[in-house]
């Protein structure tokens, strides 16, 4: 297993990231549910804000974290290395989506036990990830010491989004360790970017995972993007409200 760049305790990681987070909620004092959303690896997208949106909407607080900024990662420097598999692999980046966890669990307005996890693409990798990863191997894996006995602690639910799910990715090749109440996978049917992705998710669902599979026909990969530059991509503004939609539903379970 490749070892994170360096190592750092929990509260380390937390300072970190924690002025980087852009927290949204809606009025009152809550408890709210938690969303935290987990960007591709081109970095945060405008579009990351729509969604924010429609979770407050939904009646759900939401953290977005920005695992680029902490780090000094570019635009640029993220296409060029992380894109390309050179760092910051999906299990490293893990230790992003515990440490927002544990940050989110000391505050009032947070209900600890109603947390989600939405990543696109890169973050839908770092998602599969957090929940495949053994105990035992996690601290190695991620970078982190100092974690909390669980550290998914109340994920109750997670969305994967065109999620990349082949080499570095632990998807369809171990049972999930953590297994959140409901796991939602949108497949862009014309995404030539993370390529085909569907069999190894039916694989993680035959491994037992409860995950529903839902096939976007025609969408690309970063579908939602009006300012994606890459060719490959197409804005497909009915498919982005159905993800907005699937999202709600989502969070109306937990």
């Amino acid at each position: 297993m490749p070892v994170a760049a360096f190592a750092e305790t929990l509260e380390q990681r937390i300072e970190r990231l924690a002025p980087h987070f852009a927290v949204t909620r809606p009025e009152g004092v809550g408890p709210f549910p938690v969303l935290f959303t987990l960007h591709g690896c081109g970095g945060q997208r405008l579009f990351q804000n729509d969604v924010a949106d429609a979770a407050v909407r939904a009646g759900a607080a939401v953290v977005q974290i920005d695992s680029y900024a902490p780090r000094r990662i570019s635009r640029a420097a993220a296409i060029a290395t992380v894109c390309t598999g050179m760092r910051l692999h999906g299990r490293e980046r893990a230790g992003d989506l515990y440490a927002a966890m544990e940050w989110a669990r000391r505050q009032g307005w947070a209900d600890g036990a109603r947390f989600a996890a939405i990543g696109w693409s890169h973050g839908g990798w770092t998602v599969m990830d957090a929940l495949a990863l053994r105990r035992d191997e996690m601290e190695r894996a991620t970078g982190l010491s100092g974690l909390a006995a669980e550290p998914l602690a109340g994920l109750a639910g997670a969305m994967l989004v065109y999620p990349y799910a082949s080499v570095g990715s632990y998807a369809g090749r171990r049972p999930w360790r953590f297994m959140p109440k409901r796991t939602l996978a949108i497949v862009a049917e014309r995404d030539y970017i993370v390529g085909p992705t569907r069999g190894v998710l039916e694989r993680q669902r035959a491994h037992g995972a409860k995950m529903e599979i839902v096939v976007f026909e025609g969408a690309t990969h970063a579908f939602e993007d009006d300012r994606a530059e890459d060719p490959r991509v197409r804005y497909d503004p009915a498919a982005t409200q159905r993800e907005h939609a699937l999202l709600r539903e989502l969070l109306e379970t937990l």
